[in-house]
């Protein structure tokens, strides 16, 4: 029997690369589950989040940055993060604190305008600016578009974000639990362990190969008394140059790459993991789509 006066509803975090849409959902869950890193198109599939408490269920929708595509995989990214609009309750559009409103915030209000779902504007890394200055970003943006709401947050720091939950809730209807009240994503674990690794691949590595980076899992299996975890991963890259640099000298950055996954898995699984990494060559995966589908880049509306 459901619950009287239990909410419940789905939640967009839509902006564009690297505003930190990533960041507050794993503040507003409790958990890191979504991967973080100062590099552009950090989330490339939409990832879905479950907060429960006694108030009701909020599903969140972290969707990869909006930014003109160069590929397939960019132009995947795109269409998966504007799908979510029509799929939401509520909208968090999260932007940075500023009085520039370039071309592609502009784009993205003409896509919230037209998609009828109420809008709530998050004014995220405020820590990074003075106090007074806020409320002019505030102004600017207001005269943008007509939001339900106006919060600034830190993500990083979690200033206001219990605030910007209260609201959530504010906005949602009655409705059942989706979820049970333990579940925290509907990510698998070895999805889970893939981009926690392909995150310590782009906090490690130089600009020029992040972007071209994907992450499989080959094996994942327990072993028998459920104390160790044995993983092994792939990382694909576009270049034979790439390959080298991921590699490093001696084997070391990819050392460095699997000790820094190796840890973040372990907290996740709860207990000991022993992780091998092995890195290829696919020239140009990210415009081929086999190889985008064979690396999970699966547009979900297809009827494959």
């Amino acid at each position: 029997m459901e619950k009287k006066d239990f909410k419940s509803g789905f939640v967009a975090l839509v902006g564009r690369p690297n505003v930190g849409k990533s960041t507050l959902m794993n503040r507003l869950i409790g958990q890191k589950i979504a991967i973080t890193s100062s590099k552009p198109q950090t989330t490339r599939n939409r990832i879905q989040t479950v907060y429960t408490d006694e108030r009701g269920q909020v599903i969140f929708l972290d969707t990869p940055g909006i930014h003109k595509s160069k590929n397939k995989l960019g132009k995947f990214m795109v269409e998966t993060a504007e799908s979510t609009f029509s799929d939401a309750d509520v909208i968090l559009w999260l932007v940075e604190p500023t009085n520039y409103i370039g071309a592609g915030e502009q784009y993205i209000i003409e896509k919230l305008k037209a998609c009828g779902t109420p809008v709530i504007l998050v004014i995220n890394k405020i820590d990074t600016v003075k106090k007074e200055e806020i409320l002019e970003f505030i102004a600017t943006y207001s005269k943008q578009m007509d939001f339900a709401e106006v919060i600034p947050v830190s993500a990083l720091r979690g200033e206001n974000t219990s605030h910007l939950m209260d609201v959530l809730f504010s906005y949602l209807e009655e409705g059942p639990m989706y979820f049970d009240e333990d579940t925290v994503t509907d990510q698998p674990e070895r999805q889970i362990a893939a981009e926690m690794i392909r995150e310590k691949a782009l906090r490690n590595l130089s600009d020029e190969v992040p972007h071209g980076i994907a992450v499989t899992i080959e094996k994942m299996h327990e072993r028998p008394g459920g104390h160790l975890i044995d993983i092994e991963a792939t990382i694909i890259c576009e270049r034979d140059s790439h390959k080298g640099i991921i590699i490093g000298k001696q084997g070391a950055m990819l050392k460095k790459i699997g000790q820094d996954a190796r840890k973040e898995i372990e907290m996740m699984v709860g207990c000991k993991v022993n992780l091998q990494l092995w890195v290829k060559v696919k020239k140009d995966w990210r415009d081929s789509d086999v190889m985008l589908k064979n690396y999970g880049y699966v547009n979900h509306d297809e009827d494959e």
